[in-house]
């Protein structure tokens, strides 16, 4: 992945790059990390999409790989920073097929031990949310840059476990109280496209 930073970065019209670990997103703690299976989030002019996806190092990262999963989105909405950075340009008002969501987190470093400790119920509902396709953790270290990939059927399954279900919504409030995050971000996309499966 580091190797091939570079390419990807100066790819024509590529404004924003990250490279992403993966884990099961049940935990958020080194124990969770899958060192097989990892992420690229880029954003490009919808006009270069398909000449990335040809380019050396995708095509590479092709010959090594097992599988593949990728999916063409389009931002509904995001709140918060990444990196310092506003990543995503809102393109979609509204959408009525599936829906992406991260969620990105630089978790303050004291704060470690107590964000952990109130991960598992919501990871829990989580994954028990009706109206979810698919969700792994991702994160650019193993420890303290973390957040999650999901995939919704629609967006309403998607707001009824952000802001009815009592695990998120404690979580919510205490994230307040307990000052977790030195910067975190909330986006949503529309999945225009997909690609293979996200395993």
């Amino acid at each position: 992945m580091a190797i091939h930073r570079p390419l990807i970065k100066h790819f024509p019209t590529v404004e924003f790059v990250k490279l992403l670990g993966t884990g099961k997103g049940k935990s958020f703690t080194p124990t969770d990390a899958d060192a097989t299976r990892w992420g690229l989030l880029v954003t490009i002019a919808p006009k270069n999409l398909e000449s990335f996806d040809n380019s050396l190092a995708i095509r590479q990262w092709r010959m090594i790989s097992r599988s593949q999963y990728s999916a063409h989105l389009k931002p509904i909405s995001s709140h918060g920073l990444w990196s310092k950075k506003t990543p995503f340009e809102i393109t979609e008002q509204s959408w009525d097929g599936k829906i992406a969501a991260i969620t990105r987190a630089r978790i303050t470093w004291r704060q470690n031990f107590k964000f952990w400790r109130a991960v598992p119920p919501v990871t829990q509902s989580l994954h028990d949310s009706s109206g979810l396709i698919s969700a792994i953790g991702i994160g650019e270290a193993p420890i303290g840059l973390q957040g999650t990939f999901s995939i919704w059927q629609d967006g309403k399954s998607l707001r009824e476990f952000a802001y009815k279900g009592q695990a998120h919504a404690k979580v919510i409030a205490d994230t307040a109280t307990n000052k977790w995050y030195a910067e975190e971000l909330f986006a949503r996309f529309a999945v225009v496209k997909e690609s293979g499966q996200l395993l």
